[in-house]
């Protein structure tokens, strides 16, 4: 099949290498002229795991293709991806203009019949918005169907997650576009589940609010733990061994970041204030994701006596999560905010992300990390790197000068 995408970012270009993986022609459309010229070399925007692999053997073998221009991109597709952002409003709501600007394209540039697949995440109705706008701006005769097909991509894991994933939600109100998006990932072996397009919309949101809740219930009785003397990583696996309840999603840190959890979480409780219906679960979930890098930073304060002025502080890991250069939502990034208030001087190093732009001037970043710890009075363990896990933590200590160490990620409890 002839597929076009709306979108470069994780989940376009992840998409997009995998349906031209196995067998389809895909043309990836992105407004970003660097970016695409990046595409073309066959340079990954993103760090990701597999991704630079994939897009180079697809390209080579003419079934991936990179444009600015939107009449290229959707010339010969009979299914076109929507995977743009939907970025935060200022009230908790998602920012829908990218996906209307989709939309509007497909209706002006498109002049055969066509599936648009909505693979952003949206709040519910969206769908039905998206095949408003095409049909209100598109050539009369023409026909389209819109379908939502949520993504569950982790960051770090998204090539894995495309190829072998739980399943595959396609929200359909006409069974011929169900069937032929169905049959876009046959070979892909996933299970399918079938709904109409408002339940996929809503089975996106209520997915990573879940997680999210459980994420911050582990966290809650990690603090309960360390009060009260227990290992919260011996809980966390009595508990996760019921399963109902499940081992995944109970690694108690510092909290979630990046560009689902947070905005998912709150567009979603945002949609339950709109229609006056308590969601406190979800709402406690945010609240106490927001607290726990407080409480993580309260530690180094209180174990210097709030005199932090002048300590040398290590950071080990930036990004929100490793295997990924995403710096959304990072907790690395409020806990270093906290400490330069305090008046800490900070250094800091990440396998992958080697500056953050709004720390730029405020913070020395290192090029190893016992280059990082050299001669510091604290390290903290902010993103649980497997380079971090591995590490000869002995001999980190003795470079440091025995600096006193917050384990942010639990990764040394048994070191």
């Amino acid at each position: 099949m002839n597929v076009g995408i709306i979108g470069t970012g994780y989940v376009g270009l992840v998409t997009g290498a995998v349906l031209s993986d196995i067998g389809h022609v895909v043309t990836c459309l992105d407004i970003n002229e660097e970016k695409i010229n990046r595409l073309k070399k066959g340079q990954s925007p993103i760090y990701e795991p597999g991704l630079d692999e994939i897009l180079a053997r697809n390209t080579a073998t003419n079934r991936l293709y990179f444009t600015t221009n939107a009449q290229e991109a959707f010339a010969q597709a009979d299914i076109i991806f929507i995977a743009v952002g939907t970025p935060q409003g200022k009230d908790g709501a998602a920012d829908l203009s990218y996906i209307e600007q989709a939309a509007k394209d497909i209706a002006i540039n498109v002049d055969h019949n066509v599936i648009v697949v909505v693979k952003s995440t949206v709040p519910v109705g969206t769908n039905d918005k998206v095949e408003e706008i095409i049909l209100e701006n598109m050539p009369p005769g023409l026909q389209v169907h819109v379908v939502s097909n949520p993504e569950f991509l982790r960051e770090g894991h998204a090539i894995n997650d495309t190829f072998y994933g739980d399943r595959i939600v396609i929200g359909a109100e006409n069974s011929i576009a169900r069937d032929k998006v169905e049959s876009l990932f046959k070979s892909l072996n996933i299970p399918i589940v079938h709904t109409n397009r408002r339940s996929a919309e809503m089975i996106k949101y209520a997915s990573n609010a879940f997680l999210a809740v459980k994420i911050s219930y582990i966290n809650q009785i990690s603090n309960l733990c360390e009060a009260i003397g227990a290992d919260v990583n011996a809980v966390a696996d009595g508990v996760g061994m019921d399963h109902r309840i499940g081992r995944a999603f109970l690694n108690a840190g510092i909290g979630y970041g990046g560009s689902c959890f947070p905005k998912d979480t709150e567009a979603l409780a945002y949609l339950a204030r709109k229609n006056d219906v308590n969601l406190s679960i979800v709402q406690s979930a945010i609240q106490a994701n927001g607290e726990q890098r407080h409480i993580f930073v309260q530690k180094v304060i209180s174990y210097f006596k709030g005199e932090l002025v002048g300590k040398k502080i290590a950071i080990l890991g930036l990004a929100f999560k490793p295997n990924t250069d995403d710096m959304r939502e990072a907790p690395a990034i409020t806990i270093i905010e906290e400490l330069l208030k305090k008046g800490a001087h900070i250094k800091a190093y990440d396998p992958i992300v080697k500056d953050v732009t709004s720390l730029n001037n405020k913070i020395k970043y290192a090029n190893t990390k016992e280059q990082c710890v050299e001669n510091v009075d604290a390290i903290l363990i902010v993103t649980e790197w497997e380079e971090f896990v591995e590490a000869d933590w002995k001999k980190i200590k003795m470079i440091s000068k025995d600096a006193q160490v917050f384990d942010g990620r639990n990764i040394l409890t048994n070191k």
